[in-house]
């Protein structure tokens, strides 16, 4: 069973049409967070057909908030939910869609499947600017590239829906904080290209431009910071280790014995902060060690290589060294996650 959870706050009348495309379809259960509409909208919610289960909140907490309500209850009270698909209330969401999303899921539950407009033909200016700058900058400090960061329609599996229940974000920065999560864990992404529907000029849209935009590129930033702290801390440690085991070992040895150290020094910091700060936290935490062990032991013998190469070898100062070799990973593991391990998959 698919649980499709849809966030409403001033519902118009699309939620109902959704809501009746569903009638018959025994593999989906629709939940509907009334996330603080007030008394004016309760006919709305009342004349959702059954079995739609309507869940309220009594002011509006933002729609991170709702989707967590109803992951809580989906987990804790329909056990045979195997997948959980959210889907916006203001019809920019084919139903056609939502199945061809929800097919893809189920043949992939432990991955992130995303319903990508590709922003052809009558868009909204806010909503092609905003789209264009988030894609952009979720690259640059997530590593991937996915091609609508903004979307609603997204669906993934029962594990993971407790993992995304411990993503902080209550409001519209929550989604671009589980793409950041899903990034950060090696989570696949899947896309799958979908219709683009702007009704009225997308006036339904409850998206404040100026509050809502600072949410998301702050939880952006955050990340962003978190790398640049780990390679402050290893260019500090590099150069302090490197001074002090030149007193005691020769030059090849005492380079080896400093990469080493501070790349396990920033390899913790780094690893800390996005667990307690940026993420703060997850049950994947033993997986999620492995895989950023190996990552940081290939990336830490080229690393050393490099580094001989340029002052052992060529006698550059170790600073201007530790410099470029950095900077040239950077840009090579970019690309390489970008074009080969996280190409995108549109199905």
């Amino acid at each position: 069973m698919t649980a499709v959870i849809v966030p409403a706050y001033k519902p118009s009348e699309e939620l109902l049409q959704l809501a009746e495309q569903f009638r018959g379809y025994r593999d989906f259960q629709l939940i509907i967070v009334d996330d603080g509409s007030g008394p004016e909208y309760r006919a709305v919610f009342d004349a959702l057909p059954a079995p739609a289960i309507v869940l309220r909140h009594e002011a509006n907490r933002g729609k991170g908030a709702a989707i967590k309500t109803a992951m809580r209850y989906a987990l804790d009270n329909l056990p045979n939910c195997g997948i959980a698909l959210t889907a916006d209330a203001d019809g920019q969401h084919a139903f056609l869609d939502i199945i061809r999303v929800n097919e893809v899921a189920r043949a992939n539950p432990d991955a992130l499947t995303l319903g990508c407009r590709a922003f052809r033909g009558d868009v909204p200016l806010r909503s092609r600017l905003g789209n264009a700058l988030t894609r952009q900058v979720f690259a640059i400090v997530g590593g991937r590239y996915v091609s609508d960061t903004q979307t609603g329609l997204r669906a993934f599996g029962r594990e993971t829906m407790r993992r995304f229940l411990e993503i902080p974000g209550e409001r519209y920065e929550y989604e671009i904080n589980m793409l950041l999560a899903a990034a950060r864990e090696g989570m696949p992404i899947r896309e799958v290209e979908i219709e683009t529907i702007y009704l009225r000029n997308n006036e339904s849209s409850h998206f404040h431009p100026v509050r809502d935009s600072i949410r998301i590129y702050a939880r952006i930033l955050l990340f962003a910071c978190s790398s640049l702290l780990s390679f402050g801390v290893d260019m500090a440690a590099v150069l302090l280790f490197n001074a002090l085991l030149l007193r005691h070992f020769p030059a090849e040895e005492a380079l080896l014995g400093s990469v080493v150290a501070a790349r396990l020094l920033s390899a913790a910091v780094n690893f800390t902060i996005n667990r307690q700060v940026v993420f703060r936290g997850n049950e994947r935490l033993q997986s999620a060690a492995v895989k950023y062990a190996l990552l940081a032991a290939c990336i830490l013998a080229v690393n050393y290589a490099m580094l001989r190469l340029l002052t052992l070898r060529l006698g550059w100062p170790l600073g201007v060294s530790k410099l470029l070799v950095e900077a040239t990973l950077f840009a090579l593991s970019f690309v390489a996650q970008g074009r080969f391990v996280y190409r995108r998959a549109v199905k």
